[in-house]
């Protein structure tokens, strides 16, 4: 079990409240435009990735430039709309991807790195309970619940 320290940081509570207060504005300021789907509606629409959105971009370019090949059927005007919403989206979705994967990452470096600290702290407890410490009985006591091995099934 590596003890090798990767992160030693602590975030000023008034960082997270200024972070939180601003994703929480965001989200707000966003939610009149912003529609949920079920999983069943996601897997039944088209969906535009990178060699897509060049696509849609261009027919876009031909419709403003080019309206008389316009079906009559298509509404052009929806169609302009959701072109504008797609692609004012895209930059907002990176960066929120990005901002999500950097803070999942860091709890995945302090968590793992806490609860390697952890289990040393509980193999300390648990030698000292063996040697008969009694005040590391109430602490052992607690602690050994969360650590019960399972056994595993024979398959």
């Amino acid at each position: 079990m590596s003890t090798q320290n990767q992160i030693s940081t602590a975030i000023p509570e008034a960082v997270i409240e200024k972070v939180l207060k601003a994703l929480q504005e965001s989200k707000a300021a966003l939610a009149p435009y912003l529609h949920s789907l079920t999983d069943v509606e996601k897997r039944s629409l088209f969906k535009m990735g990178d060699k897509s959105i060049a696509t849609v971009q261009k027919v876009k370019t031909y419709v403003e430039t080019n309206p008389e090949f316009v079906p009559a059927y298509m509404d052009k005007t929806e169609f302009l709309k959701d072109e504008a919403v797609a692609s004012q989206l895209g930059p907002v979705f990176s960066l929120a991807e990005q901002l999500a994967a950097d803070v999942q990452d860091t709890i995945t470096l302090a968590g793992s790195e806490a609860l390697l600290a952890a289990m040393l702290y509980y193999g300390q407890i648990k030698e000292a309970h063996k040697k008969g410490i009694p005040t590391s009985k109430p602490i052992y006591d607690d602690l050994s619940k969360r650590f019960v091995r399972r056994n595993k099934k024979s398959i």
